[in-house]
């Protein structure tokens, strides 16, 4: 999917650098930090990064920055690849590390000290804070700032070597104390981590900083639009000085749109990670989780992501997006493409008393009521169905459109039905519906003119197969659940799962593959589940409701 100029002020920036011959050819990246899973927000990135490539003919580069070895491993870089290819897109070449960089990061670094532009710092991390200033009043100098060429150089060395102790010594860039920008006041630019990476092992014990290695990383790159949210508009000086310092191979623009965000979620990588390692959620992928491998599992399509990513467009500023216009955009796009089917959560037993016990009937029903080229599928009906025990009442007004003794009701795509007695066990509860056939019925009204009051779906007892359904709901119940640090667990939402053991569905239903959606009419859109679906236990998880119910 291309990105459309109309909603999208980059479009036009870079169709603006093109026609004036700024860039000969468009390069842009992704560049995740392997940390977490990604969430809804790095989806836009995602659409916004490749679709940009992808509109101008251009290439798109999938980065991993992988300068915080602490908190980064293997399964994020994989299940950041998986979500990127998810999504229909492909980067440009092999995926890249910035860890590749290290060596040809570290001899820049060196350059910058050999122009007196860096310098080797010994204030512990609360000596720095205060040295640093305020929003208010400028820094002062460290007392290290001065230090001999040669002194820094020798220091650098030995922290790559190991010698130092974590925290003991940094490097910084001597920019200026005084300036407003709290970014340009001699900000680190290596630290020193004595703790292993996933790609280059224990050959370092000293790290880059995002700040200093991302600018320089582009460059090597190629990259001619460097995209980033807005909270990297004030550290853009910092990414120009650099490149401005030193020796590049070319000079990217950084550029910044607003990130975003959505009201009833967290986006936070922090915070994602706290609902995982206290089991509130079962994993990164939990279906409630706002994560694009939580989404997957839960039933959102590709198509549904780009297209939000597309609605909303892309704009200076940061913004709340109501969470119901993701949920419009996963209706609307299962509404036109999922088959249909029939489930029922809450079962209750109904015999049709004027059908013989043996009685096999093959019916025919659309799998969707306007994609002919979906084809048709076939319905058993018996003599024992199972209904939805919401659908029936001993007596109900006229405002109740379903099964009452003595009145009709059509089962969808099958007969028209009447009810005459129930069945209850000692308690009083009913454990059995009767009702009678209406002959000729299917697909027409009753010959006798008397129309039935509403339609309910079934499925045959002797036929349909038993499932587990998984009713998810929002994760939250507050519009804003990240307002505060930690208020967020206050607003878990108790009803954001229900499990529904046994549900009864169609018998074809059970012979879906894992990550195949459906309608269940009446019920909303499910998903057949990505790891644990089987035709002998299948497992479908509801992805959203037929129209929204939130009360948002």
């Amino acid at each position: 999917m291309e990105t459309r100029p109309g909603n999208n002020f980059l479009y036009s920036l870079i169709a603006d650098d093109l026609a004036k011959g700024r860039v000969q050819q468009v390069v842009t990246r992704f560049p995740p930090e392997p940390n977490g899973y990604l969430h809804v927000g790095h989806a836009k990135s995602i659409c916004l990064n490749f679709g940009l490539a992808e509109s101008f003919g251009g290439r798109c580069n999938l980065r991993f920055d992988d300068t915080n070895p602490e908190k980064e491993s293997q399964e994020f870089i994989e299940s950041i690849k998986e979500d990127v290819r998810w999504l229909g897109y492909q980067w440009a070449g092999e995926a890249r590390f910035a860890s590749s960089y290290f060596g040809q990061l570290y001899e820049w670094a060196c350059e910058l000290v050999r122009e007196g532009a860096a310098y080797v710092c010994d204030l512990d991390a609360q000596q720095a804070r205060e040295y640093r200033g305020t929003l208010t009043e400028p820094g002062r100098n460290s007392p290290f700032r001065d230090r001999s060429v040669a002194e820094n150089l020798d220091l650098l060395a030995r922290m790559k070597d190991g010698e130092f102790d974590e925290g003991s010594r940094v490097l910084r860039a001597k920019i200026d104390m005084a300036s407003p920008n709290m970014n340009l006041r001699d900000p680190i630019l290596y630290r020193i981590r004595k703790v292993p990476h996933h790609q280059t092992g224990e050959e370092w014990v000293i790290y880059p900083t995002y700040d200093f290695a991302h600018g320089q990383e582009d460059a090597i790159e190629g990259v001619t639009h460097s995209i980033c949210t807005l909270e990297f508009e004030d550290h853009r000086p910092l990414y120009d000085w650099l490149l401005a310092h030193l020796p590049v191979p070319g000079r990217p623009r950084q550029y910044e749109f607003g990130r975003l965000n959505l009201n009833y979620t967290v986006t936070s990588k922090r915070k994602l990670r706290q609902l995982v390692d206290d089991a509130v959620v079962e994993g990164w992928d939990d279906p409630r989780m706002p994560t694009i491998a939580g989404m997957r599992r839960r039933g959102f399509t590709p198509a549904s992501i780009r297209c939000f990513c597309d609605m909303i467009g892309v704009t200076r500023s940061d913004g709340v997006v109501d969470v119901a216009m993701l949920e419009h955009a996963i209706r609307d796009d299962l509404n036109e493409n999922a088959p249909r089917g029939m489930c029922v959560l809450n079962p209750l037993r109904l015999v049709l008393t004027n059908v013989p016990a043996d009685h096999r009937e093959q019916l025919v029903a659309p799998r969707h009521p306007s994609r002919e080229e979906l084809g048709n599928r076939e319905l058993t009906f018996t003599r024992e169905l199972v209904i939805d025990a919401d659908d029936f009442r001993e007596e109900a007004n006229k405002k109740y459109k379903r099964l009452v003794l003595g009145k009709r009701v059509r089962l969808r795509n099958a007969y028209v039905i009447e009810a005459h007695d129930v069945v209850k066990d000692a308690t009083g509860k009913i454990i059995e519906v009767q009702a009678r056939i209406i002959p000729d019925t299917v697909g027409e009204d009753p010959a006798d003119g008397i129309k039935p009051k509403g339609v309910i779906q079934w499925v045959s007892v002797a036929t349909g197969k038993r499932a587990t359904v998984r009713l998810y709901n929002r994760l939250f119940n507050h519009e804003a659940p990240d307002r505060g640090d930690n208020a967020f667990m206050d607003f878990l939402n108790p009803e954001s799962l229900q499990v529904v053991e046994d549900a009864w569905i169609e018998a074809a239903l059970a012979e879906a593959v894992p990550e195949q959606g459906f309608q269940f009419e009446r019920e909303g859109y499910f998903v057949a589940d990505r790891y644990q679906h089987t035709p002998e236990r299948p497992v479908f998880n509801r992805t959203i409701g037929l129209r929204d119910t939130s009360g948002a």
